[in-house]
């Protein structure tokens, strides 16, 4: 084959071409024989092929005109598609390609400008090429065409006045066709399209493409306008497999946005599933957003350059008028929420006007309500949207600007992925500027909006591993804060088993996380002989109400100093926790006198058993809801023998995995059969443990020993 194979790895040009050469080894090859002269119009169209295992490119003196084709009466056809129609009048374009200039998408040598760049700039609509080249083939050989793989926008093809095939759906005549990015296509020719041999002579073939574009084509290249490549024509056999290898081509070049496009998708859920880890910061669902969205406008750009699903309008609709704008603010608050930038506050707002007016301008500027409604003036909305996009910059640099001057060297390792962001948003301007916007390495077209979403990823990426490094230092230090606060806490609860002169005491403490909210203290009383019990239960649980049991824990010791009066010692305990936020508590204190008699105080808490069966007491209001509150109160006696036991709400509250409570009438049967304060709170927890558990069991022997000094 005589045109030139780029971007496609050897291997499969190798296999193509063998299978070609496979299916006629047995038959001679003939030689492609090109005739051009330029004195006449009979000159111009005396080029003769002379088509053999080979495809030859249509390059030279096409006939072009503007508009579309008036209709023949007498066949209901267009009038330019016809063999005999005198097209002299028209101008030639040459579509034979120009050193020096490529493709400014992939780069391909074979490119050429399209008709804004020859004598018609800013024109959009119908235009018509022809060309009127001699044919022979071997006998019986069926001869087939190769349209080009890069037309603005859409085409019909004709030879010698027969529809071959278009590209893109046309309905009514005059009215614009529904077009999609173009690729590869070959369309057979009638059979009858060659000579019966190189004796017989060639046959004259009149080929004419229909060609229309729309304003998408104007707003996306400075050298938009029909065909970008000039037609092939060989045997079906050669051109079948010349297709097959530019459509691999189209692919390799395509392959990248699928490929980062699956980056960006996992990258985005592990970004998403941060937020189950610290749904408090509101980075990670930002980054998760702008992430995902871009990999499903990679999707769409994957299906829009691969298939015919996406129409030329739908496609940059979308793209150009939300895809970009909202990958550009979404990268802003993405940044703005990764500093933790409170102010200006403004700026979150001024940002969402500037993407409103982006949207605005895009839309307009780009025409693609064309042929519905009246046109805009695009050439203003246009130079709108670049003054929108100008105003993108100094709000970018000035968050990026806060960052750095806040967080240092994290705000540096950000300007990576800034500056491929900001020059991505001026893509079609460098374009007319014809400076660099793609790179073709491996043969595969990458973007500079591509760069700016690879490299905002791989900033994004390190980022969050540095974030994640950080986050797990910080998590290993309130690990030891934790325990830390958990051994104190062990610390200042008494021990699990205590015997005083006339009672014998046992606790058992099983708190429900790492540290608890369960709280008591068991104070003798060193002159008389009576012992102050005081337990109770914190709101909450964790470090926080660890932190308030030892404020409380405190408070308790303090009073007990110059105050064994559980009703003191209640009061006292809800002036200490009144007025911090949310902090309560429910709280009994009882002192047992040397004598048995008991003073019992209870502010909301459960009330104690004594030998088995609850002591009925009025209700209380727990601690820290009103100044001033007073505990409920009563007395009884506690005599040799009788078995006092104080517990937390956390027995009644267990649960077992059926939902079922464990229950106040458990604990009644329990307390009469356990013989140990381990043993109900073992039960208890066993059963379906969901608060801190605790529990106080004094008994008080026969025989009374003076209380020791």
């Amino acid at each position: 084959m005589t045109r030139r194979l780029r971007l496609v790895p050897l291997v499969l040009a190798v296999l193509a071409f063998g299978i070609a050469a496979l299916a006629h080894w047995e038959k001679p090859k003939q030689v492609v024989h090109l005739k051009t002269s330029s004195a006449t119009s009979a000159a111009r169209d005396s080029a003769q092929i002379w088509v053999g295992q080979s495809v030859v490119p249509l390059t030279g003196s096409w006939k072009f005109q503007l508009g579309d084709s008036p209709v023949n009466p007498e066949t209901r056809k267009p009038l330019w598609i016809e063999s005999g129609f005198d097209d002299s009048r028209w101008e030639t374009m040459d579509l034979s390609p120009v050193p020096g200039i490529t493709d400014p998408y992939n780069g391909d040598p074979r490119y050429v400008p399209g008709w804004t760049t020859k004598g018609h700039p800013g024109y959009m609509g119908w235009a018509w090429y022809r060309v009127k080249v001699p044919v022979a083939a071997r006998d019986g050989e069926r001869l087939a065409l190769e349209a080009p793989s890069y037309v603005d926008d859409g085409y019909q093809v004709f030879v010698n006045g027969e529809l071959l095939g278009s590209f893109g759906k046309f309905g009514d005549s005059g009215k614009p066709p529904i077009v999609s990015s173009t690729a590869p296509a070959m369309f057979l020719l009638p059979q009858s399209a060659a000579g019966s041999g190189a004796g017989a002579g060639p046959i004259m073939q009149t080929v004419a493409f229909r060609v229309w574009m729309g304003p998408m084509g104007l707003t996306h290249s400075p050298y938009a306008g029909g065909l970008h490549y000039a037609p092939t024509m060989g045997t079906a056999t050669t051109v079948t497999a010349q297709t097959q290898l530019d459509r691999l081509e189209l692919t390799a070049q395509s392959a990248y946005a699928p490929v980062e496009g699956v980056l960006l998708f996992l990258l985005g859920m592990v970004a998403a599933s941060l937020v189950l880890f610290d749904d408090s910061d509101r980075v990670y669902p930002w980054v998760a957003a702008v992430l995902l969205f871009t990999a499903f406008s990679d999707g769409a750009l994957t299906i829009f350059t691969l298939t015919r699903w996406l129409s030329l309008r739908t496609y940059f609709m979308f793209f150009d008028v939300f895809s970009i704008p909202l990958q550009l603010c979404g990268w802003i608050m993405v940044w703005w929420h990764w500093f933790h930038l409170a102010r200006p506050a403004w700026l979150p707002k001024v940002t969402a006007v500037l993407l409103l007016l982006y949207i605005v301008t895009k839309a307009l500027g780009g025409d693609f309500f064309y042929g519905a409604v009246l046109h805009p003036p695009v050439a203003a909305f246009n130079a709108a949207s670049v003054i929108v996009r100008l105003l993108f910059l100094p709000l970018l640099i000035f968050v990026i600007g806060l960052g750095i001057r806040k967080q240092g060297v994290e705000g540096w390792l950000v300007l990576p992925a800034v500056v491929p962001l900001a020059i991505s948003q001026f893509s079609s301007e460098l374009v007319a500027l014809n400076m660099p916007v793609k790179w073709a390495p491996f043969g595969m077209t990458i973007f500079v909006s591509q760069v700016s979403n690879l490299v905002s990823a791989a900033v994004i990426s390190l980022l969050l591993l540095r974030r994640l490094l950080v986050s797990v230092r910080r998590q290993r230090q309130m690990a030891l804060d934790v325990k830390q606060a958990q051994e104190v806490q062990q610390v200042i609860l008494p021990k699990a088993r205590t015997q005083l002169p006339g009672f014998v005491i046992e606790s058992e403490y099983r708190p429900d996380r790492e540290v608890g909210g369960d709280f008591f203290q068991i104070i003798p009383h060193k002159a008389d002989g009576s012992l102050l019990i005081v337990a109770g239960d914190v709101t909450g649980k964790g470090l926080k109400a660890g932190m308030l049991v030892a404020l409380l824990i405190g408070a308790i010791r303090m009073v007990a100093e110059t105050d064994f009066d559980p009703v003191s010692v209640v009061k006292a305990l809800n002036r200490r926790i009144l007025g911090r936020g949310d902090a309560h508590a429910t709280c009994l204190a009882l002192r047992i006198a040397a004598d048995g008699k008991v003073t019992l105080a209870n502010a909301g808490h459960v009330p104690p058993y004594l030998n088995g069966e609850p002591i009925a007491m009025e209700g209380a209001l727990p601690l820290g809801i009103i100044e001033g509150a007073e505990p409920s109160l009563m007395h009884f006696q506690f005599k040799d023998g009788d078995k006092l036991v104080l517990v937390s709400d956390g027995i009644a509250e267990a649960r077992d995995d059926e939902g079922h409570l464990f229950g106040f009438d458990r604990i009644r049967d329990l307390l009469r059969t356990a013989h140990s304060a381990s043993e109900v709170a073992g039960l208890a927890q066993s059963f379906g443990q969901q608060d801190d558990i605790s529990v106080i069991a004094v008994t008080r022997t026969a025989a009374l020993d003076p209380a020791s000094a």
